[in-house]
């Protein structure tokens, strides 16, 4: 069979029909490798194949380094999934503090994050004002902070270096530092929010149901920024994949919260076990509401960013001095030359007073903030159209969404030795700690919205940080790949899994 011969004329129209398709393409290539943006899916493809390899930190800032520290990411048409990915400086202070009010978090984010209910991380307005200003008020005490202090100084006498030390002695190989600081963290967040110890930490280490349901939740909670919201919500009208997980986890949640309140409550109503823990101090103002609703959402954001910060930051803070053991070294040579105190089993504990002047010690903690902040995305919407000082114009519908992950390996921030565990560079000429904007260093967020637990999160981290290095040696083991897992907070795939050895 012979095959059709094309004339000059229509082999000049099919080139001419051709050649526009072929320019499209090279242009979706050329200008966003990275993240392509595809005829009707947009640039969904790349951001699921990401996911799906657990690179979403990598890809999403090798974007915003190729993007000057800025980006539309744009989804299937119609879906009103528009996003303007952030890294800027300039921007961050614009959105979160200059103009604030333009900002909201707005009634979608509170839906994607409805296991919150309407507390102070998910409402705007008057109501975020008022929880912010009872919150703040609770944790002003001088005997709030006292307690604090004090029960810090003893779960880590009386429970992390007796546990450590059990591993030593029971010759158990390797310990998953991840899963014994999430929970010590969860412990003493309890403590702190309620006046009871759950004590999760021990060597039998018995489940959490409570810990189980929040990781459940906070992995579903991810799922749902990166899908359009139609899909999310047909899921969650059917109760398949991950959001039958997540309607479980509500519960666990719900249930967890309600017996602590409950417990609270007919302890004051005995007159027993008066403490100065953030529930007390709710339940005796008279101007809070009493509804279970309230005390629940109000004291579950607490608890959630209490178990997370400070866990997540000493896992990767251990992780980067096993990396980096000359640094470990001069924390260890600040740490010789303060006072301590002795327990009666031999191991030292440090006064949080003493630990305050450590200048070297303070700027490793903040390095490890800056590479591996524990919430790296933060997301709001727009109220009205506006321009930003990167040029950018954001409008109604968008979400903005905030990468401190991205924003600390920028070049043009923190120089080309960015992606370095380097302490020094928080070290002014002088040996005095620098000053560094919180539009710049936004670990605990910036604005109006900054973290209120920001001081309570330092003085734990150096309390049981110090206490630790002091009295062990802690080395990652051979071939434990340490990466992140996708979710909104920035916990390790694999765990931590480190040997443990005395210090002599």
């Amino acid at each position: 069979m012979a095959w059709p011969c094309l004339t000059y004329t229509e082999l000049i129209l099919s080139i001419s029909c051709l050649l526009p398709l072929l320019y499209y393409l090279f242009n979706i290539y050329f200008f966003c490798p990275l993240s392509p943006n595809w005829p009707l899916v947009g640039m969904l493809p790349s951001l699921l194949s990401n996911a799906y390899r657990n690179k979403i930190h990598e890809w999403s800032t090798k974007l915003l380094q190729l993007s000057n520290g800025n980006f539309f990411f744009r989804g299937p048409w119609l879906s009103g999934m528009t996003l303007f990915i952030t890294a800027d400086p300039a921007n961050v202070h614009h959105i979160y503090t200059q103009n604030f009010q333009n900002y909201p978090k707005g009634e979608e984010y509170a839906e994607i994050f409805e296991i919150l209910g309407q507390s102070i991380l998910t409402t705007d307005g008057d109501s975020w004002r008022f929880h912010r200003k009872k919150l703040l008020l609770a944790m002003s005490r001088n005997c709030y902070n006292t307690f604090i202090a004090k029960m810090t100084q003893e779960k880590i006498e009386n429970s992390i270096l007796p546990f450590l030390s059990n591993a030593i002695e029971q010759r158990l190989a390797v310990v998953d530092l991840q899963d014994m600081l999430t929970r010590l963290s969860f412990d003493m967040t309890c403590i702190l929010t309620f006046g009871t110890d759950p004590g999760s930490l021990s060597m039998e280490f018995p489940a959490v149901p409570f810990a189980q349901a929040s990781d459940d939740a906070t992995a579903t909670i991810f799922f749902r920024l990166s899908r359009p919201s139609a899909w999310w919500k047909l899921l969650r009208f059917f109760r398949i994949g991950p959001e039958k997980r997540y309607a479980e986890a509500k519960v666990v949640v719900d249930r967890f919260i309600a017996d602590a309140i409950k417990k609270r409550k007919r302890e004051m109503f005995e007159g027993k076990h008066v403490c100065t823990d953030l529930l007390y101090s709710y339940l005796c103002d008279e101007n809070i509401p009493n509804s279970q609703e309230f005390l629940r959402d109000s004291i579950l954001s607490f608890l959630a960013a209490g178990r997370e910060t400070v866990s997540t930051s000493l896992c990767w803070f251990f992780w980067a001095l096993s990396q980096n053991k000359q640094i470990e070294e001069k924390i260890m040579h600040e740490l010789n030359f303060i006072h301590h105190n002795t327990t009666p089993k031999g191991m030292v504990i440090f006064d949080p007073e003493e630990l305050e002047n450590l200048v070297y010690f303070k700027a490793a903690l903040l390095e490890t903030l800056r590479l591996f902040p524990s919430l790296p995305f933060s997301f709001s919407s727009v109220k009205e159209p506006d321009l930003l000082p990167s040029g950018s114009i954001v409008t109604p519908g968008m979400k903005i969404i905030t990468s401190a992950y991205a924003m600390g390996r920028m070049q043009k921030l923190w120089g080309k030795d960015c992606m370095e565990f380097k302490p020094e560079r928080w070290i002014s000429e002088k040996g005095t700690l620098l000053h560094v904007p919180s539009y710049k260093f936004v670990a605990f967020s910036t604005g109006p919205r900054s973290c209120v637990g920001k001081s309570i999160a330092l003085t734990q981290m150096k309390m049981l940080a110090a206490a630790m290095l002091y009295n062990f040696r802690f080395e990652l083991v051979e071939g434990h790949v340490v990466e992140p897992i996708l979710s909104i907070v920035l916990h390790m795939k694999n765990g931590l899994k480190m040997r443990v050895g005395k210090r002599t």
